[in-house]
């Protein structure tokens, strides 16, 4: 398929061609940048939107599911949000423009993407990460913003870093290039917040370097408008002995694609994955994870729990490799769906592919509705039934938060996902 042939493109395809065409003389970067641009998009022009014939996009056809684009609004203002947490250092990207970083906490260095873009420097990043990277084509052709961070060597950040991206409507592409350097210990929530009921696209790439030793605890948080489509992209290399937990909670979007790319590179790292998903209406939320055991004596566990409600569809799919020299590898992954409506559904399609005879994987998927037993217990004592339901939801992802060490930020992501439950339930 390509996008050779007019008869062919669909409405967001054209779209695309046509926003790539009347921004690219505005978009920041110096000649190295634009060739790099040019490189990938001309790559998404030749493929075109991926369909159910790729693999990866077996569950998700964004070319049936992307029918149109939203209309660029430059005009458009967003105002940015309290912290998730208090004390929080808050780096702050309105309608698409970063703001410079005020006071920073010893250890973290920040500087703003489009500088990059500017000067260079991005040019090496704006890659694919393979054939069928669709996202990170459409970022890095369209990003103008975002923030590069770096975390120096044996350095404690105790109060949580917000990136914090409001939009009210239009186009929204962002990097955030991130480097944890030897030995340091930090925690990022990734935040996503739509503010009209105007459609938007967003699309943000965070690419991340773990360097030997380091601690990372990183948060996206996804709650788009309704009429919103997000498409995320998170890229992380884990060296010897880093640890990486990485939680994904998603609560809202119309069309939703969250990409999980992870390598060990080094003995002894550990991967930890956590996903809750918050599904209604009609939306489409797809959680897709590579991970890469490239290295002996490395472990991994993946986690996701999902509620879908109404008309909603969800996706999970994990890919774990085990290299033929990943020796002692110890991975194990599972998805866990509950189906509140007979129109709902969830697609599971968890994947092994080992390469080395002395390890431990497993994986596993379960989806049903609440237990009929539970739910009447509750309201035998005198619990009414939405409340009874709410209850037993609120204890199914709740057990996936309650991971977190920090009390203020659970307390934070509890009340948030008690919100959606009230309005969604």
């Amino acid at each position: 398929m390509t996008l050779q042939a007019a008869n062919r493109l669909t409405a967001a395809e054209t779209q695309l061609i046509d926003a790539y065409a009347s921004q690219i003389g505005s978009l920041p970067g110096d000649g190295a940048v634009i060739s790099k641009r040019d490189d990938l998009f001309d790559a998404l022009k030749r493929q075109g939107l991926p369909t159910r014939r790729v693999e990866t996009f077996h569950y998700t056809d964004l070319k049936t599911l992307l029918r149109a684009l939203p209309a660029d609004a430059p005009q458009a203002v967003a105002d940015g949000v309290s912290p998730l947490v208090t004390g929080a250092t808050v780096l702050q990207v309105l309608q698409g423009v970063a703001k410079a970083p005020a006071a920073l906490p010893e250890g973290l260095s920040v500087s703003l993407y489009r500088d990059a873009l500017l000067s260079g420097e991005a040019a090496e990043g704006l890659t694919a990460f393979n054939g069928d990277d669709t996202i990170g084509r459409i970022n890095g052709a369209f990003v103008r913003d975002g923030y590069v961070l770096d975390i120096a060597a044996d350095a404690e950040i105790e109060a949580p870093i917000e990136l914090q991206s409001v939009h009210a409507a239009g186009h929204v592409h962002l990097r955030f290039p991130t480097v944890f350097g030897k030995g340091s210990k930090a925690t990022v929530i990734e935040r996503h917040i739509g503010q009209s009921d105007a459609a938007a696209l967003a699309s943000v790439v965070a690419d991340l370097k773990v360097e030997d030793g380091a601690e990372v605890t990183w948060i996206i948080l996804q709650g788009e408008g309704d009429a919103d489509s997000h498409l995320g992209q998170i890229r992380a290399d884990l060296g010897a002995d880093a640890k990486f937990r990485l939680f994904v909670i998603n609560a809202g979007g119309k069309l939703v694609r969250q990409e999980v790319h992870v390598k060990t590179v080094g003995e002894g790292a550990d991967f930890t994955l956590r996903g809750v998903n918050l599904l209604g209406g009609e939306s489409h939320t797809d959680v897709t994870m590579t991970l890469g055991h490239d290295v002996p004596n490395t472990t991994s566990t993946e986690i996701i729990r999902s509620v879908v409600f109404d008309r909603a569809r969800g996706v999970f799919q994990g890919m774990i490799r085990v290299a033929p020299d990943a020796q002692k590898t110890d991975a194990r992954m599972a998805c866990n769906t509950l189906l509140m409506s007979d129109d709902a559904e969830f697609s599971v399609k968890p994947e092994l592919e080992i390469f080395a005879d002395d390890v431990q994987c497993a994986h596993g998927a379960t989806v049903a509705d609440i237990q009929k037993t539970h739910l009447y217990y509750l309201m035998s004592r005198g619990i009414p039934e939405k409340k009874a339901r709410a209850l037993l939801i609120n204890g199914f992802v709740a057990e996936i938060v309650e991971e977190l060490e920090d009390e203020a930020l659970v307390e934070a992501l509890e009340a948030l996902i008690t919100d959606w439950l009230e309005h969604h339930g």
